[in-house]
C-alpha cells in the first residue's frame, strides 16, 4: 500500500478513548498496576475501548530512584517482546473482562540487557506486549539510564491505527509524519512534562495534529518527585489542530474523547498534506551557492 492510499483508509466507526491523569508511586509497580486497573475499569464503564496512562507510569517518572534501583521497578520482556509479570495481572483482568486495550508506560528490561523507556499494550486477549520503545531520550537524564528505541510502531484498536510515541518524541515532526504516512489516524503521546512546561506539549501536538490531519493525544501525570513535579493538562486535539477535550491542570481525572472518522475525512477533504507529500522535495533540491 502506498503512503497516500494508507493515509486515505479510514476506520468505519468512532473510538472512545480515555486519557488517565493521575499520580503514580515511585518504583511500586504492583501498586500502580492495581490503581491503573481500577481507573481502566471506570473508563470502560464510560464506554472507553482504549485507556492510556502516562510515561513510565508503572514505576513513576522518578529517574534518580529508578537509576538507583531499576531491578524490581522494571518489567522484563522476552525475545518476542512479550511480558509476563504477576504484578500486572489486575490490568490483564480488566482488559479481558471489559474487552479494552490499555496502553501504559513502563521501564522494560530486554533479553539483551537493554533498559528502555517503553509503552506496554495490554490486549483484550490477555497478552502484554512492548510495542514501542522511546526513540528520542530527554537529554542526559534519560540517556544515562535508557537505550533509545530504533523503530516506530502502531497499534490497531477498533479499526483505528494509532501511532505511538513518548513525550520528547512529539518534538520531532518527522516522528509523527512517518506514522501518518504509514496510515495512523491518531497519535498517542504518554508523557511526563514537568510543571510549567505543559504549554510546549500543547503547541507540539496541535501542530502534529494539523500538519498530519490526525488526532493527537497528550497524557500527563500529576504530582511526582519534589524536584520535578508534573501538573497534568492532558488533552486530545483534532485533525484540524483544534482542542477536542482538555483535562486542565492539577486534576486527578479520566479524560474521555470520541475519535470520529467523519472528522478525519472532512479535514482531509481540504487539507491534503498527506496525499500531496513529496518525500524528495528537500533531498532532490539543487545546491545553491552563497
Amino acid at each position: 500500500m502506498s503512503a497516500s492510499s494508507a493515509a486515505d483508509a479510514l476506520p468505519g466507526t468512532s473510538l472512545r478513548i480515555a486519557a488517565v491523569q493521575n499520580a503514580a508511586r515511585p518504583l511500586r509497580v504492583g501498586d500502580n498496576a492495581r490503581a491503573a486497573a481500577a481507573r481502566a475499569a471506570h473508563a470502560a464503564h464510560e464506554g472507553a475501548r482504549l485507556v492510556v496512562f502516562p510515561e513510565l507510569h508503572l514505576c513513576a517518572y522518578d529517574l534518580p530512584r529508578l537509576a538507583h534501583d531499576a531491578g524490581d521497578a522494571a518489567v522484563r520482556a522476552d525475545r518476542s517482546r512479550h511480558v509476563t509479570d504477576r504484578r500486572l495481572e489486575p490490568l490483564v483482568h480488566v482488559a479481558v473482562h471489559h474487552r479494552i486495550t490499555v496502553v501504559i508506560g513502563a521501564a522494560v528490561h530486554h533479553h539483551d540487557g537493554r533498559l528502555t523507556n517503553s509503552l506496554l499494550a495490554v490486549e483484550p486477549g490477555g497478552t502484554i506486549t512492548v510495542p514501542y520503545d522511546k526513540q528520542h531520550l530527554w537529554h542526559d537524564e534519560e540517556s544515562a539510564l535508557f537505550s533509545p528505541g530504533t523503530r516506530g510502531a502502531a497499534l490497531t484498536v477498533g479499526g483505528w491505527r494509532l501511532g505511538l510515541g513518548v513525550c520528547y518524541d512529539m518534538s520531532f515532526p518527522e516522528h509523527a509524519r512517518a506514522a501518518a504516512l504509514a496510515g495512523a489516524h491518531a497519535l498517542l503521546y504518554p508523557a511526563a512534562f514537568a510543571s510549567g512546561t505543559e504549554h510546549r506539549a500543547a503547541v507540539y501536538l496541535k501542530a502534529r495534529a494539523l500538519e498530519n490531519t490526525v488526532y493527537t493525544v497528550f497524557v500527563n501525570p500529576i504530582e511526582g518527585p519534589g524536584h520535578r513535579p508534573c501538573n497534568g493538562a492532558g488533552a486530545v486535539y483534532g485533525p484540524d489542530g483544534g482542542t477536542v477535550s482538555h483535562a486542565g491542570a492539577g486534576r486527578d481525572t479520566v479524560l474521555l474523547a470520541d475519535l470520529e472518522p467523519k472528522a478525519v475525512a472532512h479535514v482531509r477533504g481540504y487539507l491534503r498534506m498527506l496525499a500531496e507529500h513529496r518525500a524528495s522535495a528537500v533531498t532532490d533540491a539543487p545546491a545553491t551557492r552563497s
